[in-house]
């Protein structure tokens, strides 16, 4: 048995080691107005134990004293198409399942409010958003939603709510247990759905999803170890499914009625065990193979640019230690574009500055998006080597 009584979720589970990244950018969705400034970034480590009893993965190593969520943290997505048609789906089937019309919606890590007022601007529906990262921006809001730029805590709980949304905010927390707890209380005696969206583990252990291993992510969760979790704190799971292409996980819970009961999991688990430990393997042999492709790139006096800002061209670029043939990054969203990228320095452009760069090829972070950018490369006449990482 482990005898670390710090472990989420499961912690009576054995703990099986699975990679070490060392000194990493604390904060991937920190963009910094200068190259001097990124360079010297906070770093962290990161050590993944993987908890065969409950299927969870966490950062043995993650350090709460070293995160700082503040007004300069971004990391939207609706600034792309591709995204905005599933977050819009998902609004619209939140919707329509659970009737929500005149209803009250509180949301925990807003972020920059787009969900929430999606949920909100068309349904007379009212909503509360808990989030210190939030910045108002004018003509963007609704008139029945309210922002709260702070951490939803207990003093918050007294909010009423027939639906309480949390989406990419959980893998950040480094007590899940304490975090569930604390909702399960805030639901109290009321018929609330609670639905949460995470980063989905198991596509990334299968998959090989390698750099989508961040610090500020401490947990990664499975269908597995998501349903334990909201069963242990007293919640009855109405489902958990798989979406965008498998990379996310929903979870939508009641408050526990007794009558449920729970899957058993266990020939599932074997397997998410095994391909835990592939994952392992497979990072290394992935890390070595883009070193190879990207010093073959520079030996030949190639130049590229890495497409996208978020979490995974960061951990791209950090993990590889890139220099010169990485010439800049390209993201979509203006928030982005004029910084610079923790721990490597590439400057963040926009789309339109490409053409005078003329790369030699761009690193897609995203295989989503694939169709996306390949639009927008051809629209702008830029004939390129395209690659997905």
């Amino acid at each position: 048995m482990n005898q670390n009584k710090n472990l989420p979720v499961c912690p009576e589970s054995e703990v099986l080691p699975l990679i070490e990244m060392k000194q990493v950018p604390v904060h991937c969705n920190v963009l910094w107005p200068t190259r001097e400034a990124a360079l010297s970034a906070p770093r962290g480590d990161i050590r993944l134990g993987y908890f065969p009893s409950c299927g969870h993965t966490y950062n043995l190593d993650f350090d709460p004293s070293v995160m700082e969520y503040t007004q300069e943290y971004e990391n939207s997505l609706h600034f792309s198409p591709r995204f905005q048609e599933y977050a819009t789906a998902l609004a619209d089937g939140l919707i329509e399942k659970y009737d929500l019309h005149d209803k009250d919606i509180v949301e925990i890590g807003a972020g920059k409010g787009d969900f929430l007022i999606m949920l909100c601007a068309k349904t007379g529906n009212r909503g509360w958003g808990y989030d210190p990262s939030y910045v108002p921006e004018p003509g963007y809001t609704a008139p029945n939603v309210t922002f709260v730029q702070d951490f939803y805590s207990e003093k918050y709980t007294h909010q009423r709510a027939d639906l309480i949304v949390c989406r990419h905010v959980l893998e950040h927390i480094e007590d899940p247990d304490a975090f569930i707890s604390q909702v399960r209380r805030a639901v109290g005696d009321q018929k609330s759905v609670v639905f949460f969206e995470v980063p989905n583990s198991l596509w990334t252990l299968r998959q090989g999803g390698i750099w989508d291993i961040i610090y500020e992510h401490c947990s990664y969760f499975s269908p597995y170890s998501l349903a334990f979790l909201f069963r242990k704190h007293g919640f009855r799971v109405l489902a958990v499914n798989e979406v965008f292409g498998g990379q996310f996980l929903t979870i939508e819970a009641v408050p526990d009625d007794g009558e449920s009961a729970a899957r058993d999991y266990s020939d599932d688990l074997a397997t998410l065990t095994s391909d835990a430990v592939a994952f392992a393997t497979g990072y290394r042999a992935k890390r070595e193979e883009w070193r190879e492709v990207l010093g073959s790139m520079a030996a030949a006096g190639k130049r590229g640019v890495i497409w996208g800002a978020g979490s995974k061209g960061v951990t791209f670029l950090n993990a590889l230690n890139t220099g010169e043939e990485i010439l800049a990054v390209v993201d979509i969203n203006p928030r982005k574009q004029g910084k610079y990228v923790a721990g490597t320095g590439q400057l963040i452009i926009s789309p339109t500055e490409l053409p005078a760069l003329k790369p030699d090829f761009v690193i897609i972070m995203n295989g989503n998006y694939r169709d996306e950018i390949g639009r927008m490369l051809s629209e702008a006449g830029i004939e390129t080597e395209i690659l997905v990482a």
